[in-house]
């Protein structure tokens, strides 16, 4: 069996990674001007403005931040590079986790071996698979802690599920779900939500019978909602949609740095019935704030709001040490304003703005 070698990070530092989808200024549609943007970025946002899995998207990652101050500085910095690239190639930025009209038959898969290789397996799941997520990675001082938080973090995740869906549409329809998106997810092979894992070993154990029976090429392949990433020392939480606003990111940024350092300090929960984590999974991808959610140890049952303000109070102690709270204080506020999806919803069908305006309103909003 392979050792995998676990770059511990000593502070628990934050690294975010957003993907954007690429409009046409004009049309609102999604453009395959990728490749075109790349091209354009400066050598000094290089690392920072990445290709995604189709062309009609980028990736802008943060560098190794120690605040959530320093996210909210990178991101800005880097989105202002990014959005100046797109408005003189006549395209737009759009925050949200799926397009509301465009096709995914009309996509153009970005010219990468890997995404060649995935989109060859997985077909027509792959050609339906247009969506956008918010990665959140956070630093681990130890491979046992890591595997630790994995566990326990899947209690919650569902409840980060509910504060940022932003996946009503797909292709002109409404879903009747709030985020489309993680259903498409689900659909993917080792994707969603993950078992548990009895520790490192175990997850090496796994990885190499993974790798042996060519299920995965790499670690890569494992597209959990939170998964372990020994490159980078951390913990990633990847079960977000795109919030459509920086500051819903910026929040959701900073509850989970406290999370995940609440959870490092805390003993191990007994193991949760998959079926309950999975219920409520679908309750906050199905209904968002105003699902149902279940105490997988107790069976007592909350709203997502109630769950989510509980949340809150927990870590809040953690976010006044790390000097976070002006931004896990937005927390609140989301419940109050709501999500993407709440907003998408009510701009087209109370409002009656078509797709393209639902579009430009929310992207006024991105940045306030």
């Amino acid at each position: 069996m392979a050792r995998i070698d676990f770059n511990r990070s000593p502070d628990p530092t934050i690294g975010v990674e957003l993907e954007i989808q690429i409009l046409d200024a004009e049309t609102c549609e999604l453009t395959s001007l990728g490749p075109d943007i790349l091209k354009r970025v400066s050598p000094v946002f290089r690392e920072k403005i990445k290709p995604e899995f189709i062309q009609s998207m980028v990736e802008i990652n943060t560098g190794i931040c120690s605040t959530v101050a320093d996210v909210e500085k990178d991101l800005n910095t880097t989105y202002a590079h990014l959005n100046e690239i797109a408005e003189d190639l006549g395209a737009s930025l759009y925050a949200a986790s799926l397009h509301p009209f465009s096709k995914g038959s009309d996509q153009t898969v970005s010219s990468h071996p890997r995404y060649e290789r995935i989109m060859n397996e997985l077909q027509l799941v792959g050609r339906r698979f247009i969506s956008q997520g918010l990665h959140v990675h956070i630093g681990v001082d130890d491979e046992e802690k890591v595997i630790k938080i994995n566990n326990n973090l899947r209690i919650y995740l569902p409840i980060l599920l509910a504060l940022t869906t932003s996946s009503p549409f797909y292709e002109t329809l409404d879903t009747g779900l709030l985020s489309y998106r993680s259903k498409l997810f689900d659909a993917l092979p080792l994707a969603g939500m993950p078992d548990s894992l009895d520790d490192w070993e175990d997850y090496e154990k796994l990885m190499a019978l993974l790798k042996k029976s060519g299920i995965i090429e790499s670690i890569k392949d494992i597209w959990w909602d939170v998964r372990p990433h020994p490159d980078f020392g951390t913990i990633e939480i990847r079960v977000c949609d795109l919030p459509y606003s920086m500051r819903d990111i910026l929040a959701i940024t900073a509850l989970i740095q406290a999370l995940v350092i609440a959870l490092a300090d805390q003993y191990e929960n007994p193991e949760p019935h998959m079926q309950i984590l999975r219920s409520n999974k679908w309750q906050a991808a199905r209904y968002g704030l105003d699902g149902f959610y279940v105490d997988p140890f107790f069976g007592n049952k909350f709203t997502f709001r109630e769950a989510a303000i509980s949340l809150y109070r927990h870590v809040k102690p953690i976010s006044e040490e790390l000097e976070s709270t002006d931004y896990l204080d937005q927390i609140p506020e989301i419940l109050d304003r709501l999500t993407g999806a709440h907003i998408q919803k009510r701009l087209y069908q109370q409002e009656g703005k078509s797709f393209p305006d639902m579009i430009r309103t929310i992207q006024d909003l991105f940045i306030q």
